[in-house]
């Protein structure tokens, strides 16, 4: 079967920083199913992983965290889905990625696929719904379904693929969101997205959110980097929450979260998987949660640009992309 890795860890421009592959079929066991891939995307999580290092792997590293596609056979111990069933993951990053034309993956962390969207368009959204949905619904505790509505919550970083989903998730579950964008284009995206305030995050975030008559906010969500762990310490409201999906080495100062009996939390979307905790099927349900806002209108996907077909020549060009870090919403990979 096709597929696309490296050996080598190398700038994205070198020509060998991808190769394309021709590898063994896999075969399903236990609980796994086998996938025919269709549209896989890249997020910031496959450029880090790929980032230039001084490591020879002995044979090919195929990586990929996102994927749509249709199941092609099941193990023995599959209970959710039969062949022929469209599928949409985010994979394990401890397994073989899904840059491949068919694809491993454990059914507790796969979704159905919205029937309303392209593989294309469902490839985008995995990861960073998971991602989002955790942090806000599992990490900072908000309810999904509209207890919580009329609070608010700070995405910083929200023009990216995870805030661009998370924006939507929050406005379904009823709060007011204050986004953070740095350039005119990611603003409009944002808006679009149905955030109620957008702000600049290369700016003062503290005096644009004081501006907007907003003194403390109930919940906040850095998506992009914590050098802003100061800003949002001094804008979390008394008893509220700070949520994470960026690892740092920067100082993160305390005092103000004790004064304040404030919290704070990681989200690391592959937790369960890495860990085969007990609660992993809960990424299924959640997948299939938002297949059904999806569906019914109500959340839309977040891909950006598309290049056909996957081979190393545009998985090269993805991850380019995607370094730039001025990349809105989600690029994706279509068609072997």
């Amino acid at each position: 079967m096709k597929a696309v890795g490296f050996t080598h860890y190398l700038p994205i421009e070198i020509e060998s920083a991808f190769l394309d592959l021709d590898i063994e079929k896999p075969q399903p066991e236990g609980r796994d199913v086998l996938v025919s891939i269709k549209a896989v995307a890249v997020n910031p999580v496959d450029v880090k992983v790929r980032a230039p290092k001084d490591k020879v792997e002995e044979t090919p590293r195929i990586i990929g965290y996102d994927a749509s596609g249709v199941v092609e056979a099941v193990g023995p111990d599959v209970t959710l889905f039969m062949p022929g069933d469209e599928v949409y993951y985010a994979g394990d990053i401890t397994r073989s990625g899904t840059n491949a034309e068919f694809h491993l993956v454990d059914e507790r962390i796969v979704g159905r696929k919205p029937a309303s969207l392209s593989h294309a368009e469902a490839a985008a959204l995995p990861l960073t719904t998971i991602t989002a949905y955790e942090a806000f619904f599992d990490r900072l505790g908000i309810d999904r379904d509209g207890a919580d509505a009329g609070q608010s919550i700070l995405i910083i970083g929200a023009g990216g693929g995870v805030g661009s989903i998370g924006i939507q998730l929050a406005k379904q579950a009823g709060l007011m969101v204050i986004a953070t964008a740095s350039r005119s284009e990611t603003s409009d995206w944002v808006k679009s997205l149905g955030a109620d305030h957008v702000i600049n995050h290369r700016e003062d975030i503290v005096a644009q959110v004081h501006a907007s008559g907003i003194k403390h906010v109930d919940h906040i969500a850095i998506f992009n980097d914590m050098r802003h762990w100061n800003t949002a310490v001094e804008l979390i409201r008394p008893q509220g929450g700070i949520v994470s999906i960026d690892d740092t080495d920067l100082p993160m100062p305390m005092s103000g979260m004790k004064t304040k009996a404030a919290s704070f939390h990681w989200e690391f979307m592959f937790a369960r998987s890495m860990h085969q905790t007990p609660d992993m099927i809960e990424q299924h349900h959640l997948l299939c949660y938002v297949t059904d806002q999806i569906d019914a209108g109500n959340i839309q996907t977040t891909v950006s640009k598309v290049l056909s077909p996957i081979n190393a020549a545009n998985m090269r060009e993805a991850h380019r992309l995607v370094e730039t870090g001025q990349a809105k919403g989600k690029i994706v990979v279509e068609e072997f």
